[in-house]
């Protein structure tokens, strides 16, 4: 399979980014990747392979990008305020950035496009997909980490209000937005082993369910800890349901 590795600067985020494409044609998923790495970590702990079959067939085309806000949040400053900037920063990067950089290379204006990633990816992956539901049409939420005030200090601000699903989704307003994301779907997925926290699968699904949005809980039982064997298994998994 095809691999092409693309770098600029960005100057809503201040600094040059990386993203990665795999695959040629099929469906665009985008993979967020874990806490502070790099866009090639998903090759790096073998997701790439275990997707393999699927970019073979040509179903889907993966696509990564750096952690930006999770790089900066997790070894810069992680005051509440300074994180919740950052994540709003890199929100816009994605969606402004990246997603027509994805439209682009899938010769396609109204290609929608399917989030993914595993613990702060699938903060990430349930975050644009709630903000941005006029292009997400699924997210595939592994060992997700939805309340990041475990990781911030300080109170809660308006910009961290709005940067996260768990926060805003209770106070959403009726109208378009609303109804675009009642059309999507929200998959999130756990183990019960070592390291997974499945309550907070189920505060997003309680959140979603709330405002109609369509969701589904999975829990894989306790051989399953929070590591990249379980989300390994998982993503073909589920993106071979999906897409």
């Amino acid at each position: 399979m095809s691999k092409l590795k693309t770098k600029w600067f960005s100057h809503r985020l201040g600094k040059e980014v990386t993203v990665v494409r795999w695959g040629e044609v099929g469906t665009p998923v985008l993979f967020f990747p874990t806490a502070a790495a790099d866009a090639e970590e998903c090759e790096r702990f073998h997701m790439v392979s275990a997707v393999g079959d699927l970019l073979e067939a040509q179903r889907i085309k993966l696509y990564s990008v750096d952690s930006v806000a999770g790089q900066a949040w997790l070894t810069e400053d992680n005051s509440t305020s300074s994180a919740a900037r950052m994540q709003d920063a890199f929100d816009a990067f994605i969606y402004h950035e990246v997603v027509p950089a994805i439209r682009t290379d899938c010769n396609d204006d109204d290609v929608e496009i399917i989030a993914t990633g595993p613990s702060i990816g699938a903060f990430n992956a349930l975050a644009s997909t709630c903000r941005h539901p006029d292009v997400f049409s699924k997210a595939i939420c592994m060992s997700g980490t939805y309340d990041l005030s475990k990781f911030l200090k300080g109170p809660s601000t308006p910009e961290y209000v709005r940067s996260s699903p768990l926060h805003f989704l209770p106070d959403m307003p009726e109208g378009d937005h609303a109804n675009t994301l009642r059309e999507r779907f929200i998959l999130l997925t756990h183990g019960e082993g070592r390291w997974e926290e499945p309550s907070q699968s189920w505060r997003v699904a309680d959140a979603l369910g709330a405002k109609g949005i369509p969701n589904r809980v999975d829990s894989w039982g306790t051989d399953y800890s929070h590591d990249w064997p379980t989300w390994r298994e998982m993503l073909p998994k589920y993106l071979d349901e999906l897409v």
